[in-house]
C-alpha cells in the first residue's frame, strides 16, 4: 500500500514554499535594491540565462518578464558551448543571470566563469555562489525529495523581485508582497480531478503562453520525473504546427492561462482542443467542456507562482495514484553533475 500523500518529502517541501518566499523577500530586501540601483545606473546591455532542469524553467519566466517589464533582450546560454566545445561567445556588456538550486554542475560554472554574474543559488557555500559577482540567496533550505519545489517557487519569487525594484513597479512589488498568502491559499486548492483523468494516461501536452510558459515546462518535467507520464511542454502557439497532428479525441492536455495579454490566444486555443474531442485540463480561467482546475486570483506575474504550487500537490498525488514514490524517481540524483 502507497504511504499517504502528505508524509512524502515532496509534500512536505511544497506546502513549506509559502513561508520561504515570505522569509526570502524579507531577508533580501536590501541587497535587491541595491542591486537593482547598481542596474538602473549601469544597465547591461542584455541578459544571458545560465540554468539547467527546474532552474532553467524559471530562467525561461525570467526571460519573458525581463524582456516585458524592461525591454532588455534576454536569452539562454548553452553550456556545452563553453563546457564541451570550449568555445568563449563574447558575453561583455551582459549580465548574466545564473540560476540554481546546487550550485555545483559543472557545466554551469564553466559558461559562468566568462561573464558579470548574479547568482540565484540555494546552496550560499557553493562553488557558483563563490564566482558570483552578486548572489541572491533562495533561502529554501534543506531539500530532500529529488524533485525540487519549494526551491523552484524561491527562484521565480526572486526573480520577480529583482525586476521588480529594477524596473520600480510598485504594483508588482505590492503584489510579490501577498504572494505568501496568495501561495498557502492555492496550496489548498483541489486539483483530484486531475489525478483522475491523468491516472491511467500515457502521455500529454503541457500548454503555457508567455509567463506561463516556464510553468508549463516545470509541471512537463514533473510529469515524467515524479509520475513516470510522458509529457512535452509547448507554447500554445508552436502547439499549432506540428504537435496538432497528435491531438485525437481523448488526448489529455494541461494548459495555464494567466491574466495577461497572452489569455485570449489560450483560450482561444482551448477552444479549438474541445472541437477535436481532446481532454482539456485548464487552470487560470473557465471554459465549457473542459475540466476547469481552481486557482487563486493574483497578479499576473504571481499567477503562475500559484500555478506551480496547486500543481506539485496534484503531481505528488499522481505519482502516488501511478504507484511512484515521487521522492525517488528512478536513474535519477538530487544533484545532477552535467558537463
Amino acid at each position: 500500500m502507497s504511504a499517504p500523500a502528505e508524509t512524502t518529502h515532496m509534500f512536505c517541501e511544497a506546502a513549506q514554499a509559502p513561508e520561504v518566499v515570505r522569509a526570502q523577500l524579507a531577508a533580501n530586501a536590501t541587497r535587491v535594491a541595491q542591486l537593482a540601483e547598481r542596474l538602473r545606473h549601469s544597465p547591461p546591455r542584455a541578459v544571458v540565462t545560465c540554468a539547467r532542469g527546474s532552474s532553467d524553467h524559471a530562467a525561461t519566466f525570467a526571460r519573458y518578464l525581463i524582456e516585458t517589464r524592461l525591454g532588455l533582450l534576454t536569452s539562454s546560454a548553452a553550456p556545452s558551448v563553453s563546457s564541451v566545445y570550449e568555445a568563449a561567445p563574447d558575453l561583455s556588456g551582459t549580465l548574466m543571470l545564473a540560476v540554481s538550486q546546487s550550485g555545483a554542475s559543472p557545466d554551469i560554472l564553466a559558461v559562468v566563469s566568462r561573464a558579470r554574474i548574479v547568482a540565484l543559488v540555494n546552496a550560499e557555500r557553493s562553488p557558483l555562489a563563490q564566482l558570483a559577482d552578486e548572489l541572491l540567496p533562495l533561502h529554501a533550505g534543506t531539500e530532500r525529495s529529488v524533485a525540487a519545489t519549494k526551491s523552484y517557487i524561491a527562484s521565480l519569487s526572486a526573480i520577480v523581485q529583482l525586476v521588480a525594484a529594477w524596473a520600480g513597479d510598485g504594483p508588482l512589488a505590492t503584489a510579490l508582497q501577498r504572494a505568501p498568502a496568495d501561495l498557502a491559499r492555492a496550496w489548498q486548492l483541489d486539483w483530484s480531478a486531475a489525478v483522475t483523468r491523468l491516472t491511467a494516461a500515457s502521455s500529454l501536452y503541457v500548454i503555457g503562453r508567455g509567463l506561463g510558459l516556464g510553468i508549463a515546462q516545470e509541471a512537463a518535467l514533473k510529469f515524467k520525473e515524479t509520475c513516470g507520464l510522458h509529457a512535452e511542454a509547448l507554447s500554445a502557439a508552436e502547439l499549432r504546427h506540428g504537435p496538432m497532428a497528435l491531438v485525437r479525441a481523448g488526448f489529455p492536455l494541461l494548459l495555464f492561462t494567466q491574466n495577461d495579454g497572452s489569455r485570449a490566444g489560450v483560450m482561444q486555443l482551448a477552444d479549438e482542443l474541445v472541437a477535436h474531442g481532446a481532454d482539456v485540463l485548464l487552470a487560470g480561467a473557465p471554459l465549457p467542456h473542459t475540466t476547469e482546475l481552481p486557482t487563486e486570483g493574483a497578479h499576473p506575474v504571481i499567477e503562475p507562482l500559484l500555478f506551480a504550487q496547486s500543481f506539485y500537490r496534484m503531481a505528488n498525488a499522481l505519482s502516488l495514484a501511478r504507484g511512484h514514490n515521487p521522492d525517488a524517481p528512478p536513474h535519477l540524483r538530487k544533484v545532477t553533475e552535467t558537463l
